[in-house]
């Protein structure tokens, strides 16, 4: 037998229907987000957008920001998680170095066009997004340096270590602005490989990277570098 959806306004008769009004308010907060930030995000915008009720939404929420909180939560562990499963893929640095490139720029292409809000937002004190976005880099540095220490390399310095993830920041919040062309993609693909392994790396790894093809070629946009070893 097939549950009727819930109506507007209507409190959810079952758990799944309580599951699907939650989550249809966070994707709606999503729609939002993305097209007025946090600075625009107001409970008359998301429930117009979710279809629902003032009183259904603050069922479920205590104001706006909260199912923001939902999302941009999601999203850490999304990059962090990514991170973490990059960075067990292999014990050869440059590999390693790539693998963790390529997570970044996955967890970036799954949030399509909010990218562009939570870049823009990411060194912004009064937003939520700058917040979330420290947890992290923290959590990020601290796998980095974990796995440095795991292959009984000196680990990353301070500086060091948000220099490369600044830049890799940098070259993603470049891309943010409109979706790039496949090309402009693989080009900034190589810049962030080239930056990680010459900040992180040590001259050995340099001297194996010179070995892929495509990543220290002039003009070289090539997006299968490391495939070969890496797959």
């Amino acid at each position: 037998m097939t549950t009727p959806p819930a109506r507007r306004g209507r409190p959810p008769q079952t758990a799944e229907q309580a599951d699907e009004v939650r989550a249809r308010i966070v994707a709606a907060t999503g729609a939002v987000f993305t097209e007025h930030g946090s600075r625009g995000l107001h409970v008359a915008r998301i429930i117009e957008a979710a279809g629902i009720s003032r009183p259904t939404f603050y069922r479920y929420f205590g104001n706006a920001e909260q199912p923001l909180h939902v999302l941009l939560a999601a999203s850490n562990d999304g990059l962090v998680g990514g991170i973490r499963a990059a960075l067990a893929q292999s014990t050869e640095p440059v590999q390693l170095g790539i693998a963790l490139i390529d997570a970044y720029l996955e967890w970036a292409a799954g949030h399509g066009p909010m990218l562009r809000p939570v870049f823009a937002e990411l060194h912004d004190p009064g937003s939520p997004v700058s917040g979330y976005r420290e947890d992290a880099f923290d959590d990020i540095r601290a796998l980095v340096r974990a796995t440095f220490a795991a292959l009984g390399r000196r680990p990353p310095g301070p500086l060091e270590l948000d220099t490369a993830l600044q830049v890799c920041e940098y070259v993603v919040f470049r891309l943010s602005a409109a979706p790039p062309a496949p090309e402009a993609l693989a080009a900034a693909r190589i810049i962030m490989i080239r930056s990680v392994l010459v900040t992180l790396g040590t001259r050995a790894d340099i001297e194996s990277a010179l070995t892929l093809p495509g990543l220290f070629e002039s003009g070289a946009a090539q997006s299968d570098v490391g495939t070969q070893s890496s797959r």
